[in-house]
């Protein structure tokens, strides 16, 4: 079960969401569009912790899950827009993203049920594989726009819906590691074997992994194809899975908290440096590099100063 604080810290997101939603009027579209970045690369991040820093599986697939769900979304309004009244949009815009989310889960169920056997490296170099696939496939298929992309997405993706499915994709991910089935995640990380010997099933636990981080994939995605309003099969190559990886490593892997302010801190970082022109991607490189020597451990990751113990009278 869920706790109940879990519910409060939930309904906060969602009503702060609400807020930013009114205010983003106020922003002007460059400072929107960076914020509406940083809510999508919070959900990416949260979903891969669970399947990376939950439960120990070393994904490189996560830009695969997201281009299924971001053109599957585009392509489900690109046909629709047009067909129903504008009062419409935030119904066809949900229904778009529900469906790249299920789309990008039963693609995640696809890639794990075979990687079930492996771990590590070698799960790793299949996930890269089955996102290759998915991003060649894309290029070559018109019905999606083919090696040019699709164009002229309906511009549907707000703050409000950006943070408001960030706030949901924290309070599952969160709720679902720390009720009692989650804590099968954190045995299957610790240790696979012992697990099992415990009458854990860690393929339920692999799968379930793969499934949900997959389906909030699949939502940022959906959102990232109505926020860019145009996707390219290029946007979702490796690299995009690396940037993702290194924002859970960067957070601490496990850590919640951490990974979000990660999520945030390399959204922001990027665009701040562009006063260096040509030279900003080596900056932003050698902080990463600087960051992972100084703080393997993660940058937000902080060990709990432990109470003394009583002096025996």
């Amino acid at each position: 079960m869920i706790a109940t604080g879990g519910k409060r810290w939930l309904f906060l997101g969602v009503a702060l969401a609400v807020v930013l939603s009114y205010v983003s009027g106020g922003l002007n579209s460059y400072d929107r569009g960076i914020w509406i970045d940083c809510g999508i690369n919070i959900i990416l991040a949260v979903s891969l912790n669970l399947i990376l820093g939950h439960t120990g599986q070393f994904s490189l697939g996560h830009a695969g899950f997201m281009s299924v769900g971001g053109y599957t979304a585009a392509k489900i309004t690109l046909v629709c827009a047009a067909l129903l009244p504008v009062s419409m949009q935030p119904v066809l815009l949900f229904v778009a993203i529900l469906a790249g989310g299920l789309l990008a889960a039963l693609a995640g169920l696809l890639v794990g049920i075979p990687s079930l056997r492996l771990r590590g490296d070698y799960l790793a170099i299949v996930t890269l594989g089955f996102a290759e696939i998915i991003r060649v496939i894309m290029q070559n298929t018109e019905a999606v726009g083919g090696a040019s992309g699709l164009s002229g997405i309906p511009k549907y993706t707000t703050l409000g819906w950006t943070f408001a499915l960030a706030a949901v994709t924290i309070y599952v991910v969160a709720g679902l590691v720390n009720s009692t089935y989650g804590r099968g995640f954190l045995a299957v990380s610790d240790d696979e074997v012992a697990a099992s010997s415990m009458g854990i099933n860690p393929v339920r636990y692999k799968v379930t992994a793969f499934v949900v981080g997959a389906f909030f994939a699949g939502l940022a995605g959906a959102l990232y194809a109505h926020h860019k309003q145009t996707l390219t099969p290029t946007g979702f190559d490796w690299l995009k899975s690396i940037d993702i990886v290194v924002m859970v490593i960067l957070g601490g892997m496990g850590r919640t908290p951490g990974v979000i302010l990660a999520a945030i801190l390399l959204t922001w970082l990027p665009e701040q440096l562009r006063v260096f022109s040509d030279y900003r991607m080596i900056i932003y490189s050698l902080l990463i590099i600087l960051l992972m020597i100084l703080r393997p451990q993660g940058l937000f990751t902080f060990k709990r100063k432990k109470k003394p113990n009583p002096v025996p009278a």
